[in-house]
């Protein structure tokens, strides 16, 4: 029975120089067709993801460095790849490709199931296989800001046009939400604040809530409600998890808020990657 170790980085940004990292060597491309053959055919339960790991020379790079004891966000930002998020796999005493293959299954199956999981990286030493498993930081998918807010407003209304059960509430379907400028200005503000700070929450740095934001653009208001997130990397990530959140879930089906303002940074040097808010609002009279 191989010897398994796990380690997991939302984020690369420690930063490390390793120098003189020895005999280590990338494994045959037998083991990465191994890794594939187990995601596509899916593990504990899971169907399997026909969209195969591409073999990554960063990640090969990274993966030599954890060998030498590196953690996983130094490797990865000493190997100069930009994760979104990444897990690594230590496999001891394995004997052949298919038993390593199987060991990243058990140990990080939900990760090897994972759509936004594209890289993986491998080195070998005398008794041990290291396996990064990464999907890269989206910035070339974000580049269109409004074609990115317009599908985060999108999804919104989707969601609110059927009924849905928030934690142990029920909402009926909503009418779509309207976009309001000022509304957007708010969530820029607190989205920029976020990102400047590396934090996510509804408090800003210089102390003011989501109500105060929004007062600040002159809006006028009756109710204001703000959904925060980090470290998604697509408007469907991002969707998808505040759905799945009770108190986020009902902000957006709340059929008292009709209005809507939308934002998201980006920032690869900063712990969260990727910051987003929606803000909500029912205008005041």
């Amino acid at each position: 029975m191989p010897f398994v170790r796990r380690r997991r980085a939302r984020r690369s940004i420690a930063l490390g120089l390793l120098l003189g990292l020895g005999s280590t060597a990338t494994a045959r491309p037998g083991l990465v067709q191994s890794i594939n053959a187990v995601r596509a055919a899916g593990c504990e339960g899971r169907r399997g993801v026909a969209v195969a790991l591409r073999p990554s020379r960063e990640l090969d790079d990274a993966a030599r460095r954890l060998a030498r004891g590196d953690a996983l966000a130094e490797g990865l930002a000493a190997a100069g790849y930009h994760a979104m998020q990444a897990v690594s796999v230590e496999v001891e005493n394995a004997a052949t490709d298919a038993v390593v293959a199987q060991s990243v299954a058990r140990t990080a199956c939900e990760r090897l199931l994972d759509r936004s999981m594209t890289h993986v990286g491998i080195t070998r030493t005398a008794d041990e296989v290291w396996v990064i498993l990464a999907a890269p930081f989206p910035s070339a998918a974000l580049r269109d800001v409004q074609a990115v807010t317009r599908r985060l407003v999108a999804l919104a209304n989707a969601a609110r046009a059927r009924p849905r059960r928030c934690g142990d509430t029920s909402f009926g379907a909503a009418r779509p939400l309207v976009v309001s400028a000022p509304l957007t200005q708010a969530a820029r503000t607190h989205t920029l604040d976020m990102a400047a700070h590396g934090t996510v929450g509804h408090g800003g740095s210089d102390g003011s809530k989501p109500s105060d934001r929004v007062t600040r653009t002159g809006y006028h208001w009756r109710r204001v409600a703000e959904n925060v997130a980090t470290g998604m990397a697509s408007p469907e990530e991002a969707m998808d998890g505040w759905l799945a959140s009770p108190g986020h879930c009902a902000n957006l089906m709340n059929p008292g808020l009709t209005e809507t303002g939308v934002a998201y940074a980006v920032d690869p040097a900063s712990a969260g990657g990727v910051y987003w808010t929606q803000v909500f609002a029912a205008p005041g009279r």
